[in-house]
C-alpha cells in the first residue's frame, strides 16, 4: 500500500529517531554503510536535513541560508537535537501548502511534494544504515519500503547519474522488496 508522502516521511523519521535513542555511548564512532560517515556523522546529517526542511518548505533558498547548518548540529545531547529538528521538519511538511510550494534546492526548483519525497527516502534508507551500524533490527517498515520503491523506480537513474547513490548491488535469488530497494540505493545487504 502506497502511503501519503507526509505520513511516510513522519513514520520514517520516527523509525530513525527510535534508533537514535538506542545508540550506546560507545557506538557513536561506529562505521556506517555510508562511505566516510560514522554514526555521529550520519545522525548529524539527518539533523541537518531536518533543519533545512522548514526553511526550504517556507520558500527560502539555499543561498539565503548559506552555511547556517554546517558543522556539528548535535551538541552534547544528540537524541534531543534529533527530536527537535525532526519535529520541526514534520510540522513544516504537514502545512497545507507544503506539497505545492516551490522549494529552491541546490540543483534547482522542485514542488514541495518532490522535496518531501526525497527527504522521506533519505530517512528510510538511513534508518537501515543506522540499524546496521549499531547492530539493531534492520527490517524496515514494509509499507514505507513499498512507497519508496514505487517513487524510486522513476528517480533511480537521475540519482545514479548525479552520483548521490552507489552502484546497483547484486541481488540474491528471490530477494524481498527491502533487499531490492536497498540494492538499488547501492547498499550491500
Amino acid at each position: 500500500m502506497i502511503i501519503e508522502i507526509r505520513e511516510a516521511y513522519r513514520r520514517a523519521l520516527d523509525d530513525f529517531g527510535a534508533l537514535v535513542h538506542r545508540i550506546a555511548p560507545e557506538q557513536w564512532e561506529n562505521p556506517t554503510p555510508c562511505v566516510d560517515w560514522d554514526v555521529r556523522a550520519l545522525v548529524n546529517h539527518m539533523v541537518g536535513e531536518s533543519l533545512w526542511a522548514p526553511e526550504l518548505l517556507a520558500g527560502r533558498t539555499v543561498a539565503e541560508l548559506g552555511d547556517v547548518f554546517d558543522g556539528d548540529l548535535l551538541g552534547d545531547d544528540p537524541p534531543k537535537a534529533f527530536d527537535a529538528a525532526a519535529a520541526a521538519a514534520v510540522h513544516a511538511s504537514c502545512a497545507e501548502e507544503s506539497l505545492t510550494r516551490v522549494t529552491h534546492l541546490s540543483f534547482g526548483d522542485v514542488p514541495g511534494a518532490e522535496y518531501i519525497t526525497e527527504l522521506f527516502a533519505d530517512a528510510l534508507i538511513h534508518t537501515w544504515d543506522l540499524a546496521r551500524a549499531i547492530g539493531a533490527d534492520e527490517r524496515l517498515d514494509p509499507e514505507l519500503v513499498e512507497t519508496c520503491a514505487a517513487w524510486f523506480a522513476g528517480a533511480e537513474d537521475g540519482y545514479r547519474q548525479a552520483g548521490v547513490i552507489g552502484e546497483q548491488q547484486p541481488l540474491p535469488a528471490d530477494p524481498d522488496a527491502q533487499t531490492r530497494l536497498l540494492a538499488s540505493w547501492g547498499r550491500r545487504v
